[in-house]
């Protein structure tokens, strides 16, 4: 009798420890460290702490210049993945544009660093000519300049006495020389204008003949995305020779125009040597007339 009652009260009381473990391991904070790993992350912190980064506002210049050079990175790669499609062409039509870049910043330099108008000194010395300030009209000139370097012989022409035939003739010599020296690299300029567009249209029609050709070789298993893909490759070419063509056909027109009126201005100033006299040779020959 007494062993029965004692058994009872033994699995009651491992009933009863069992359920208090339970219930002190269901109240354990969940974010509770074991010793030796303080500083641990529970579940989910790596994936949380990453989309609490994410989430976080970035500084406005500091998100322009991540999309500025994810900008730079793409358009690099697209120009690459053009250059491998192009072919041969692409790259013969991009030495073409970097020929026609130099050749733009050469005449640039020639036509903006001497000036070749030189349009203030041409006014005033041309005003001094016609006053009878001789002497001080060809101070004005330099020969560093097209339009004030002829002037000036012009000038020393007209006030030496030399033939006017004769002064006529070289004024013409020098002033071809010059305009031939501002047309430099102008027909370099104008052949790269001409074949930028037959050399993408070659390049077109070599893409669009390999294009037929895989299509030719896939037989009744055609896909047309194999065939859309060929041609946009082969217009590419054709693209690229208009981008490199329509910029240097204007700025060959631009040059041109350039040298023209740089001629224009040759022969207008000249001219008003030639028909205007200087005030005092005009007075010193009437009195000698008036003293006959």
């Amino acid at each position: 009798m007494t062993t029965e009652a004692a058994a009872p009260d033994a699995t009651e009381t491992t009933s009863a420890a069992t359920e208090t473990t339970a219930a002190g391991a269901s109240t354990t904070p969940a974010d509770a460290t074991t010793p030796g790993t303080e500083g641990a992350l529970p579940d989910g912190g790596l994936s949380g702490a990453a989309d609490a980064l994410n989430g976080a506002p970035l500084d406005p210049s500091m998100a322009a210049a991540v999309d500025n050079a994810e900008t730079a990175r793409t358009l690099a790669e697209t120009l690459q993945d053009w250059l491998v499609v192009g072919g041969p062409v692409v790259w013969i039509l991009l030495g073409m544009s970097v020929v026609a870049l130099t050749i733009l910043l050469i005449k640039l330099w020639q036509f903006y660093v001497p000036a070749p108008e030189g349009s203030r000194a041409v006014r005033r010395s041309l005003a001094l000519w016609h006053q009878g300030h001789t002497d001080d009209a060809i101070a004005q000139l330099n020969t560093r300049q097209t339009v004030p370097s002829i002037l000036l012989l012009a000038m020393r022409g007209k006030r030496s006495g030399t033939d006017q035939a004769l002064l006529r003739e070289e004024l013409e010599r020098v002033a071809t020389f010059r305009l031939n020296q501002l047309k430099m690299l102008l027909r370099p300029l104008e052949v790269i204008a001409n074949l930028a567009p037959l050399l993408g249209l070659l390049g077109t029609v070599l893409g669009m003949i390999v294009a037929f050709q895989n299509m030719e070789a896939a037989g009744s298993r055609v896909d047309p995305s194999v065939l859309s893909g060929g041609i946009w490759q082969a217009l590419l070419t054709t693209a690229v020779g208009l981008a490199v063509a329509i910029p240097t056909v204007a700025v060959h027109s631009w040059l041109e125009r350039r040298v023209e009126r740089v001629a224009a201005a040759i022969n207008d100033a000249v001219t008003q040597v030639f028909t205007h006299q200087p005030k005092s040779q005009s007075n010193a020959s009437g009195k000698v007339a008036n003293a006959a």
